[in-house]
Parts: structure tokens; C-alpha cells; sequence
């Protein structure tokens, strides 16, 4: 079994009963981490020079479109309004050939792998069972783990509070074929459209069959004018549908009482800050969340709009939050004072544990912790935005970006090294992704956006 030993890192465990390091050792055999303390000797290993590295778990973006990175920026001043025009309802979103879903399913796994995203909930849009069949293949051919969200296609007979429209035969038929077990980097969920996109009975019905498929169960809600008023927390609480395999993307107008519900069953809510707070969601659940029993989670959304890298989610979600309860204190005529209410670890945790037991990984995944799998990120320290490291997780959740992270191992394999990604032909990629472009812009027609299309 092929074991690797990574050597005097700054250690940032994301498991409180064993805690961090300011320098240790992680002992991996094969595909999972052994051990974790500050001496490790250990024979017959690479040893990996963690050195001047943060040594932290893969990072976890619990929703994201990743399909959409083929048509990325499009969106950078869309409303939410005009993103589910534009890609829903017959538009851009249904013109896709099953090679283009492969392109941008590869793309946009490869992005979040460099930026140190080990793990996604990939919420796809599904035409076919040939579109399906190519987003698992990029999705695989990446090296990421991935739950791989079934989804509705985007034509408008779908997409409207009356839709009756459901496949729960093609469903199974993926989950017999590509996930028949999780002991696997890619398993299942449904990226259902909820009670707030489709009828009442058909997201019964969706839920229903996400339990029986044992898949994690999806749903954007809570959020825009409708959030407040559907009240649809309530109503799967009413029917006894709430449970802590559904999660709830967004759910920025729910109300508390709502909130405690889904803290009450277990559930958990996607906070997609960047993209809530410039599309129009709504403000951040974030503190909504805390204030209620939720630990919420974070995911980047729609990289048509924003970057793939999680490092800018968790500085959004934290000043977003911190800026609210501020206010609250400064319009009541005090000065906020020490200590902030939300802390840098608190947001590292939404980013790394906490996503990983909302997508129900926890015990392979967000931690690293003897037993698990080694998914292992490292960061350069000798970088000038982050040199002297004086408090590690503050380096990592204030001052890190992309280009600061240097390797990167999922399940024990490596898929970045020295900052390159390992056996990537990113030529290739790249002219996958310009023609999965053009052929989705030849059919919609470009976007007005779209100006340096070439």
C-alpha cells in the first residue's frame, strides 16, 4: 500500500478532539490518513515536504452549477431575475450537447480542484441520459469527489409552480448504473426544484425518491419576493418531510421559526453569499442560521455570475455577517467591541467539517482525521500575501487566494503538485471549452454580454 508522510507542516486539523499543530506530521496509506501528530516516524514513504505549508482538509462547496463554467462571467451584472431568464426556460441552459456537459463539467471540477475545492455538490441541469452520461465522465476523468446532484432540464414545462413533469425511472437507472455504492469518489443526490419551482406533489414525490435512493436531497428555496410568503419550511415540516438529508440552498427569507425546524430535523442551508447579495436573493442566511440552531454551509453557485474558488465565499460570508450585527450595535449608539460574534475558524468549519456532514461525507471527508479519507490541501506560507503567518486560520480564511495553493490530494492521490495540476492537458481542455461555448452560443445566439467572444 503506497504511504506518504507529510513532513512539518502547520497542521489545521478541523477536528476538535485532536486540535492543530503549529508543526506535525500526516501519515497517509493509500487512501486514507493513519495518523496525525507532531513526530511521525514512519518507513517505506514519500516523504512530502509540508515545510512552510498550511496542512488543512480539502476545502467543500456544498452547491455549485458546474456545468456553467463553459459560458463563466457572462453573468457579472445579471440580476437574478435575468439569470433564470437567460439560462432557464428554453434558453441557454437547454442548449447543450452532451460533449459540451462533459467540457464544462471537466472545466469546472478542475477549476475548484486547483483552487483546493476537494469536494462539490455538483447540482446539474439534465437533458438526457447521453448529458448525464457525460457530466459523470468529466466529472471522473477530474479526480474530484462529488455528489452528483440529478437534476430537471431547464425547458419552462419544468420550471413553473404547476410542473407535474418527473422521471423517477431515469433516475434509478443512473443511481443503478454509476452509484450502486458510496464507497466511491462520486455518489448521488437529487437537485430537485422544491415546492417554490414545481407542484406540490411532484417535490413529494422527489423527496420521497431521494430517500429511497439513500441520495442527498437538494432544493433552492427561502429566497427572493416568494421566500416570506410560501412558507415552504413549514409546509414539509407540516408533512413530515424535513429530515437531515435535504439542503436547503439560499433560504434567505425564511422565517426563524422555519429555521429551527430545519436545526430541529437535522437538515442544512447553503449559503452562496457572492452571488445572493449581487444577483438579489436576499441578504446572507448566515446569522438567520446561527441566531436558529443551522451551522450553515457554503457554496460558490453560478460561475456564470462569479470565480469558482471558495476562499472568496468565506470572506464574503464573513463580513456580510459581520457587517449586519455591526450595524445593529452602531444604530443603537455603541461601538462593536471585541470579540466579533463570528470568528475566522467558525467559517473555515462552514467551509470543511460542516460541509462535508451536510452533504452526509463526514465520515471520508472535512477533517483530518484518522480514518478518513486523505483529502489534503496545502498552502505556501512563503507567499508575499500571506508571509509572516502569524495566525494560520485567519491566513487562510482573510488573506488566501487560488494562486496561494500549492498541492493538492484527494483520497491520496495527488491532482496538484508544486501549483501545477497532475496529468491535466489543459490545452485540451481549454479548446473543449471554447467549442462547448461557441456551440452553445451558436444556438441561443451570444449573449449581448458576451463581447470578446471569439
Amino acid at each position: 500500500m503506497e504511504r506518504k508522510l507529510f513532513k512539518s507542516g502547520i497542521v489545521l486539523t478541523l477536528d476538535k478532539t485532536i486540535g492543530d499543530f503549529k508543526k506535525a506530521d500526516v501519515l497517509v496509506e493509500g487512501s486514507k490518513i493513519v495518523e496525525v501528530k507532531p513526530e511521525i516516524e514512519a518507513s517505506d514513504c514519500e516523504v512530502i515536504d509540508a515545510e512552510d505549508m498550511i496542512v488543512m482538509p480539502g476545502l467543500v462547496d456544498t452547491h455549485r452549477h458546474t456545468w456553467e463554467s463553459v459560458i463563466r462571467n457572462i453573468g457579472a451584472d445579471w440580476s437574478l431575475q435575468k439569470y433564470l431568464g437567460s439560462i432557464y426556460y428554453g434558453n441557454i441552459g437547454s442548449k447543450r450537447t452532451p460533449q459540451d456537459d462533459y467540457a464544462g463539467n471537466l472545466l469546472g471540477a478542475l477549476e475548484a480542484l486547483d483552487s483546493g475545492v476537494t469536494t462539490i455538490y455538483d447540482w446539474s441541469m439534465i437533458i438526457s441520459r447521453d448529458h448525464t452520461e457525460e457530466m459523470i465522465r468529466g466529472l471522473r476523468e477530474s479526480g474530484i469527489r462529488a455528489v452528483f446532484g440529478h437534476g430537471s432540464p431547464g425547458e419552462g414545462e419544468y420550471w413553473n409552480r404547476e410542473s407535474t413533469s418527473f422521471d423517477g425511472d431515469d433516475v434509478r437507472y443512473i443511481k443503478e448504473k454509476h452509484f450502486s455504492s458510496k464507497d466511491q469518489l462520486l455518489t448521488m443526490g437529487l437537485a430537485i426544484r422544491g415546492p417554490e419551482f414545481c407542484s406540490w406533489d411532484t417535490s413529494v414525490e422527489e423527496i420521497k425518491l431521494s430517500r429511497e435512493l439513500d441520495a442527498v436531497c437538494s432544493m433552492h428555496l427561502g429566497f427572493g419576493t416568494w421566500g416570506s410568503q410560501d412558507r415552504s419550511i413549514e409546509k414539509l415540516h407540516n408533512a413530515g418531510l424535513l429530515g437531515d438529508d435535504l439542503n436547503f440552498v439560499h433560504a434567505n427569507a425564511v422565517s426563524p421559526e422555519e429555521m429551527k425546524m430545519i436545526s430541529a430535523n437535522g437538515g442544512s442551508v447553503s449559503v452562496t453569499p457572492e452571488v445572493e447579495m449581487m444577483m438579489g436573493h436576499g441578504y446572507p442566511a448566515t446569522g438567520l442560521c446561527l441566531e436558529n440552531g443551522v451551522r450553515p454551509v457554503l457554496g460558490v453557485d453560478v460561475v456564470t455570475s462569479t470565480g469558482g474558488d471558495m476562499f472568496a465565499q468565506m470572506k464574503f460570508a464573513l463580513q456580510a455577517e459581520r457587517a449586519r450585527v455591526n450595524q445593529q450595535i452602531l444604530d443603537n449608539g455603541e461601538m462593536p467591541g471585541p470579540p466579533l460574534h463570528l470568528s475566522a475558524r467558525d467559517i473555515l468549519e462552514f467551509s470543511t467539517i460542516d460541509g462535508a456532514k451536510a452533504l452526509k461525507l463526514d465520515d471520508k471527508a472535512g477533517s483530518l482525521t484518522p480514518g478518513k479519507e486523505a483529502d489534503i490541501i496545502m498552502i505556501r506560507t512563503t507567499d508575499l500575501n500571506l508571509f509572516p503567518v502569524n495566525d494560520p486560520v485567519g491566513a487562510v480564511v482573510q488573506c488566501t487566494h487560488s494562486g496561494n495553493v500549492d498541492s493538492v490530494f484527494v483520497a491520496g492521490k495527488a491532482v496538484k503538485r508544486d501549483g501545477k495540476l497532475v496529468d491535466v492537458d489543459l490545452k485540451r481542455v481549454r479548446e473543449m471549452a471554447v467549442e462547448a461555448r461557441d456551440s452553445i452560443f451558436e444556438k441561443y445566439g451570444t449573449p449581448e454580454e458576451a463581447w470578446f467572444v471569439k
